[in-house]
């Protein structure tokens, strides 16, 4: 049984009273920031690993699958000066890169985990990734670092799909897929007939281009194979409709959770948002206009209270794709969650104070058996989040010895 990976991104971090246990009566975090071993003080300050049972305002939500879920708390990204403090949050996320490890470059942005992984567990696959978003606006304030969590590599962007129809039809629209097919066919040709009259050095250039258009040509072939499969899915195309927030979220998890299930890819991303874009959201049965999610984080004292129903809606909907999955049954009995490593998470431990440590992360599943659960497991200060990244990899079956700043493995995670 193949296992996938997906990752669920939150922007500007979260209201650290109301997710991390020991911090509720932290109103904004002082000394170091948040360190979940210091703030548990007398009760325990010694744990490293512990049942998840009770749970924080802001992961209340998860109750119902707090045996299939491990918070990991303690996990740290090394900030590389010289952008804006948001800039890094989302697109260095999955890569954790070494600061200043990357020549010419402002940040410190490699090969995302994404891709590595699917490398290894999304080549027989239509797909190999995915990209969602659900960033609505049109208004383009920041650049594409501030947006987009998968990245190839330093400076390539995989651009994630952030309109529900557009999603369907590359899914499943055979029309689209003849569209692709007839275009990449025509690219073919005419790369054959120009390779012939290339130089060594162009040719080999040239060869890195033909083996994109071939992975392609590639995808389409067993999008061909799949269809048959594809015309027994039960998913109505989207309207263009306006539709409330949360729907617009639940909406294009659906559509991942239906492209998980019938095997079109192995590995996804989800951004649920853009870091520090101040363009408001109608956060439907929250508040009766629009907020801006970075504007009320820079007002934490004033605004906690809204901030915290924002942290708890953001819970909900991964929560609600987690029953989604835990839902499905696969051939041996298991469910799809069971198969997955489902990971929440963000590029800020707190958005008011803009730290790199201590991060929120909520890893669900265990990845076909290699992954324990149910578990609270609090890293030393300073582990690195990498550490997390390359302990997926690994259960994935890569054969690496280091991801990015990694220093290891989280063991406690893993049943072997």
């Amino acid at each position: 049984m193949c296992i996938r990976d997906r990752h669920f991104y939150v922007p500007i971090g979260v209201v650290r009273r109301g997710f991390f246990p020991g911090e509720s009566n932290h109103i904004i975090p002082k000394g170091n920031l948040g360190n979940v071993m210091a703030s548990l003080g007398e009760q325990d300050p010694h744990f490293k690993v512990k049942p998840l049972e009770q749970l924080t305002p802001t992961m209340e939500p998860l109750a119902p699958y707090k045996e299939k879920v491990n918070l990991i708390t303690g996990m740290d990204r090394t900030f590389q000066n010289g952008t804006d403090v948001h800039a890094q949050c989302a697109c260095c996320y999955l890569s954790s890169a070494e600061p200043y490890a990357i020549a010419n470059s402002a940040w410190p942005l490699d090969r995302t985990l994404d891709h590595i992984v699917a490398d290894h567990i999304g080549t027989s696959t239509p797909f190999q990734t995915l990209e969602f978003s659900c960033n609505t606006h049109k208004d383009n304030k920041e650049s594409i670092y501030f947006d987009n969590v998968s990245w190839y590599g330093t400076g390539h962007l995989a651009p994630s799909i952030r309109d529900p129809r557009k999603m369907y039809q590359r899914l499943f629209s055979t029309q689209e897929n003849k569209r692709y097919r007839d275009v990449t066919d025509l690219v073919l040709e005419d790369a054959r007939s120009m390779q012939r009259s290339l130089g060594y050095h162009d040719a080999q250039k040239f060869n890195e281009y033909f083996d994109s258009i071939r992975t392609i040509e590639t995808q389409m072939e067993r999008l061909e194979t799949m269809r048959v499969e594809l015309s027994k899915v039960d998913f109505d195309e989207p309207s263009d409709a306006y539709l409330p927030r949360g729907e617009f979220i639940r909406l294009m998890g659906d559509l991942m959770v239906v492209a998980l299930q019938t095997g079109l890819t192995n590995v996804a991303t989800f951004m649920v948002g853009p870091e520090r874009w101040d363009t408001p959201y109608q956060f439907e049965g929250l508040f009766d206009k629009p907020r801006s999610h970075h504007g009320m984080s820079h007002n934490q004292t004033k605004m906690i209270d809204d901030l915290l129903k924002v942290d708890r809606f953001h819970m909900e909907q991964y929560v609600y794709l987690i029953k989604r999955m835990e839902s499905i049954k696969e051939a041996d009995g298991s469910s799809l969650l069971d198969n997955t490593l489902f990971t929440y998470g963000s590029g800020l431990g707190d958005g008011s104070t803009h730290q790199y440590n201590d991060l929120p992360i909520i890893v669900a599943g265990s990845g076909g058996g290699k992954f324990k659960t149910g578990q609270h497991i609090n890293m030393p200060e300073g582990t690195p989040l990498a550490n997390l990244w390359l302990t997926q990899a690994r259960a994935f079956g890569l054969n690496i010895n280091r991801f990015a700043d990694s220093a290891g493995e989280i063991s406690a995670v893993l049943t072997g």
